[in-house]
């Protein structure tokens, strides 16, 4: 059964046990009981509403001479503190305490101050309000202490995820670094040897060995994060001018432009802006015939924002994101931001990543 089902159940079993026990002199009495009992269906959505309009009716019918428990309202009780509306309880249930004996006396049984506050005491014992408050007190807890546990588990098994993948890539760059270096000299041996000999060198031959040194240098590029450790700091946000001026030593006029202070910037998101303003000059530089590029890092006192602009042509058709933008990705989301990376409708592409400064 959903919540939604077994709200209306309860509020239903609660307005019809009232109805039967409650015996009000008039008309008005019987509705103000049902409605008591079935206010209870929106518990959930709106405790603290419920809460008094449970208190109001019961008030309400106590006044038209019906004695019976005010059970709605201690329902409405577990539900705030359960809710976590502590302060609001207290204060609902001292009200409530405070003002039935008066709904009592104004009732048609003209009843003495004394039997008011008997009937008070029969009606909403303080026990019950204890009872109910822990109540809803000790499952708020148990919710919160399952969710932290649930919460701790998910990230214990993203760093672990996080470590073996770590470990694969590191692997492979040694593998593809060692085959790669393999074919390069090798390529280098056969062109020096038919020059040498006064040979024609092979078209071909030219051609691995020039694509073995570009391959070996983007390798190199690509996978420079996998060597950080504490022999080689990772880099941060005091790096990014030095990003920025060597990919203006490639041809690309690349600005960078920086609002605000980075003071209290934690170390992760600083790691995390480097990465992308060096993945996004690197795509400039490998897959953009960009002019320009401007990078901008806006320091604002929630989050950080990271900028990168090119004017290059766009990529004909819908490319699907690159590793390397998967990477992006993956890192904004661990620290709970949000990464855009589209073109721009003026021209060229535009990475937008927002960090938050306060993390979780």
């Amino acid at each position: 059964m959903s919540n939604r089902r077994l709200d209306w159940a309860i509020a239903a079993g609660v307005a019809a046990s009232l109805v039967v026990a409650g015996h009000p002199a008039t008309a008005p009495g019987y509705a103000l009981l049902a409605l008591s009992g079935l206010v209870l269906a929106a518990r959930r959505t709106a405790p603290v509403a419920v809460l008094a309009a449970t208190g109001l009716l019961a008030l309400g019918y106590q006044a038209t001479g019906a004695d019976v428990p005010v059970v709605a309202f201690l329902f409405a009780v577990y539900s705030t503190m359960r809710a976590g509306h502590r302060v609001v309880t207290l204060a609902g249930s001292v009200l409530m305490l405070a003002t039935l004996p008066l709904a009592a006396l104004v009732s048609p049984r003209d009843l003495t101050t004394y039997e008011a506050f008997a009937q008070t005491r029969d009606v909403l014992q303080i026990a019950w309000l204890i009872a109910a408050a822990a109540a809803g007190e000790a499952l708020r807890q148990a919710e919160r202490r399952a969710d932290e546990a649930e919460r701790t588990r998910e990230e214990t098994a993203r760093r672990r995820a996080g470590e073996e993948r770590l470990h694969i890539a590191r692997e492979l760059h040694d593998s593809l670094t060692h085959q790669i270096s393999v074919i390069k000299l090798q390529a280098e041996v056969a062109v020096h040897l038919a020059q040498k000999r006064g040979e024609d060198v092979p078209e071909s031959l030219l051609v691995i060995r020039d694509a073995g040194r570009e391959a070996a240098r983007e390798l190199r590029a690509t996978l420079e994060a996998l060597r950080d450790d504490d022999k080689n700091p990772p880099h941060g946000i005091n790096d990014v001018p030095g990003l920025v001026e060597r990919a203006r030593s490639t041809g690309l006029d690349a600005r960078l432009t920086i609002e605000g202070s980075h003071d209290d910037v934690p170390a992760a998101v600083e790691r995390t802006a480097y990465r992308i303003v060096q993945e996004s000059l690197t795509n400039i530089a490998r897959h953009s015939a960009a002019v320009s590029a401007q990078v901008h890092l806006d320091y604002r006192p929630d989050a950080l924002i990271v900028r990168v602009d090119d004017d290059g042509e766009p990529v004909a058709g819908n490319p699907l994101p690159g590793v390397g933008l998967l990477g992006m990705r993956e890192r904004v989301t661990a620290l709970g931001g949000h990464l855009q990376a589209a073109p721009r409708s003026e021209g060229g592409f535009r990475v937008r990543a927002e960090l938050p400064v306060v993390q979780p």
